[in-house]
């Protein structure tokens, strides 16, 4: 799965990665600075991206529980997801996605 990840300052990454496990741990093995402080249990909103436009249709939006965890961000938006619970899958190849202030660790 190829994947394209927008930093804060503008550059892009672009990773590949396997189709199994979450964007969250291809963004980790790829060397992408995200914070993502609890390791994808969902606890915190560390791992926070912004889903593109183009994309948000095929990675879905944020479920409840996701989205209570991202009430917390000032960086909130409708394309608001936590990249550990986005799962890798075919349909996901070639997304794109832009790490947010509050998940960059740098």
């Amino acid at each position: 799965m190829n994947l394209t990840v927008v930093l804060p300052d503008g550059s892009a990454r672009h990773v590949t990665c396997a189709t199994k496990g979450s964007v969250m741990e291809c963004m980790r093995a790829a060397g992408v600075p995200v914070r993502a402080e609890c390791g994808g249990a969902m606890a915190c909103a560390t791992c926070h991206v912004r889903v593109d436009d183009a994309w948000i249709g095929k990675a879905g939006r944020a479920g409840d529980e996701e989205s209570d965890l991202l009430d917390n961000s000032d960086y909130k938006t409708d394309q608001s997801r936590l990249s550990c619970q986005m799962k890798c899958a075919p349909a996901l190849d070639g997304l794109t996605i832009a790490l947010q202030l509050d998940a960059f660790e740098g």
